[in-house]
């Protein structure tokens, strides 16, 4: 059944519960951006599956809801030095082989996006997914529509770690804390796991039975935005 979101209620919502009562543009504009992606190519899908889309996003990028570069730098070779850094001072003990530093050609896999897409392999992997190529200009995983796709489709398909919100929410399945394995192992996954619900319940507006109790309601949000309460 397709469940269009009430989308001044999803802002309310999320404003107070994990923007401390305020949303900036950029945040509003992200949020936006993925819930007209989702309503546009997935609007029949499960609405956990938004939820959890969202909370990842949220997580990953600090709260911004924008596309961002691994360590939140302004520039490819500001992230590489407080990678290096990091990597040198025995920070970054799981990782291998450093993988943010340029390759023959000068191009840098470091994190990017709305979730961060790292290694060569990966990048590859998501231009045959979303039909851009990333692998000749990997800065298109910063901008907005490529992110978004990156996210969804990853998430949806199950490219970043073999595991996919089907997986894990699903008619029989209610998993919010394994979800985390589709991106990251369960790194923070209790914390993503609340994140989620709480975007869903954002999503999934319980409307009060009859005219009359959804006018009371209304009344009361808007009684509450004048006097400063939401």
């Amino acid at each position: 059944m397709v469940i269009h979101i009430d989308r001044p209620f999803f802002f309310d919502a999320v404003r107070d519960a994990l923007f401390k009562g305020a949303l900036n543009q950029p945040q509003v504009e992200g949020m936006t951006a993925i819930l007209d992606f989702w309503e546009t190519r997935m609007r029949d899908a499960d609405l956990r599956w938004l939820a959890y889309i969202m909370a990842t996003a949220y997580h990953e990028t600090a709260y911004t809801m924008q596309p961002v570069r691994e360590t939140l730098a302004t520039t490819d070779a500001r992230a590489i030095e407080i990678l290096e850094n990091a990597y040198a001072s025995g920070k970054l003990s799981w990782v291998k082989t450093p993988y943010w530093r340029p390759d023959e050609d000068g191009k840098c896999w470091l994190g990017r996006g709305l979730v961060q897409l790292t290694h060569k392999r990966n990048y590859e992997a998501m231009s045959r997914l979303t039909g851009i190529d990333l692998v000749a200009e990997p800065d298109r995983a910063m901008e907005m529509d490529a992110a978004v796709s990156i996210l969804i489709e990853g998430m949806v398909q199950g490219s970043f770690a073999n595991h996919k919100l089907a997986d894990h929410l699903n008619e029989t399945t209610d998993d919010w804390i394994n979800a985390r394995r589709i991106v990251n192992g369960t790194d923070r996954a209790e914390k993503l796991a609340g994140y989620g619900k709480t975007f869903l319940a954002a999503i999934r507006r319980e409307q009060p039975a009859g005219r009359l109790a959804r006018l009371k309601e209304w009344l009361l949000r808007a009684i509450a935005r004048v006097f400063g309460q939401t």
